[in-house]
């Protein structure tokens, strides 16, 4: 027992007052339970309270230089605010008879009670609150609602939706044992999720330039587009069509490799998206000697919707019409961490310098104006957000999650 175990009530309110006036160092004084020195549960024997501490209280200033323990704050908060069940993880299990013992030695109006559950666990991603506070103070991320951190605010800007979390968390369980699961898990259900909601426009993220040769200069037409195949509820839109178009680079290659390659190269026709088919004939490089323009002709009687069936084209792909397309920095994210030991203390060293890409691409004109955590989908690229960074003139979108599983 610590010699001052049997100190009088008067004395030590006398103590803990000069505690709280500030006339003693730190670590010079704390103050205790008097509980039970031999208790089995290490957490009751004569557990610290209060202790001294010199620094600035993010609400009350210097006002104060006593400042509570977890395990004696802990269970007061949640009495003095009415909570009925406290959840924590497992670590907290041995310190459930401390919160019981607080709450029945003081004078508090509610009775909570804490229930422990097994720690959820997601590969490459970093859960402890401890290391996204030292991601955040060493600058690694923007703050705590960078789209790559796993914080609420965070995961809200990334375009994940209340209901994806909800349905990830309800098929995940509840257990007292601590789990690892695949982020592909999550990913799945935010696709789930969002593939009936989100209207699909067509955007570019690697532009590369097509010409229309033999399409009239100046001239612009406009196609009836579904905008939701499997959801005719969300309607249509119009989609601009003319001689300079862009296509994404991914979608073409000079030669055909191999009979599974349904994109567009030289000799080969594709459909474009509620549009015609095109021919590649010829391209254009520039100064580095990289493509830099297709020159392609187009079949005026392939226009979609008109039965045209008379030859398959090899594959459809997207496009963006040049003169109306809305210019956008596409934010793509992978894993922040590298590897699935996403909680030991070398993690900063193991951080994805390819975590945050930004690309500069382009838009279908499809609307004036886009909201903040406005959801779409873009065709064969994901689905993406509206960045709150973003403006009428200088749009941003995040990739929420790719079509497809990135997990081979």
């Amino acid at each position: 027992n610590s010699p001052y175990r049997d100190r009088s009530i008067e004395e030590n309110l006398e103590l803990f007052e000069n505690m709280r006036n500030g006339k003693y160092r730190e670590g010079e004084k704390v103050l205790r339970a008097k509980i039970d020195m031999s208790h089995p549960n290490i957490n009751m024997r004569d557990p610290v309270l209060y202790r001294i501490l010199y620094i600035d209280h993010h609400r009350q200033g210097k006002k104060w230089c006593i400042f509570p323990m977890y395990d004696f704050a802990h269970p007061l908060q949640d009495a003095i605010e009415g909570i009925t069940h406290s959840l924590c993880s497992l670590e907290y299990d041995n310190h459930r008879i401390l919160y019981d013992w607080v709450v029945d030695n003081c004078e508090t109006p509610h009775k909570p009670q804490q229930i422990e559950f097994g720690r959820l666990n997601i590969t490459n991603t970093i859960m402890s609150k401890r290391y996204l506070r030292m991601l955040v103070e060493k600058g690694k991320v923007s703050g705590y609602d960078d789209p790559r951190m796993p914080t609420l605010v965070g995961l809200k800007r990334r375009g994940y939706t209340p209901e994806a979390i909800k349905n990830f968390i309800l098929a995940s369980g509840l257990s007292r044992i601590n789990s690892t699961v695949e982020s592909d898990m999550l990913e799945h259900f935010l696709r789930e999720d969002l593939k009936l909601k989100s209207i699909r426009l067509m955007g570019v993220i690697e532009p590369l330039k097509v010409t229309i040769t033999n399409y009239p200069e100046g001239q612009v037409e406009y196609l009836d587009a579904i905008s939701n195949t499997e959801n005719p509820e969300l309607g249509n839109r119009k989609v601009a069509f003319s001689r300079h178009l862009y296509i994404d680079r991914n979608d073409f290659m000079l030669e055909k490799p191999d009979k599974h390659y349904k994109r567009l190269a030289l000799g080969l026709e594709v459909r474009l998206f509620f549009a015609y088919f095109i021919k590649a004939n010829e391209v254009r490089y520039d100064e580095n000697g990289n493509i830099s323009e297709v020159l392609c002709t187009y079949d005026p009687a392939t226009r979609s919707g008109s039965g045209f069936n008379e030859r398959k084209p090899n594959g459809t792909i997207q496009f963006v019409e040049a003169s109306t397309a809305r210019k956008v920095e596409y934010n793509l994210f992978e894993p922040l961490i590298l590897d699935e030991e996403s909680d030991n203390e070398n993690f900063l060293e193991r951080i994805n310098p390819n975590s945050w890409i930004k690309k500069q691409g382009y838009l279908e004109n499809a609307k004036e104006h886009f909201e903040e955590l406005e959801r779409f989908q873009l065709i064969r690229e994901g689905y993406f957000v509206i960045d709150k960074d973003s403006k009428d003139d200088a749009i941003v979108m995040n990739r929420i999650v790719s079509l497809k599983s990135s997990v081979k």
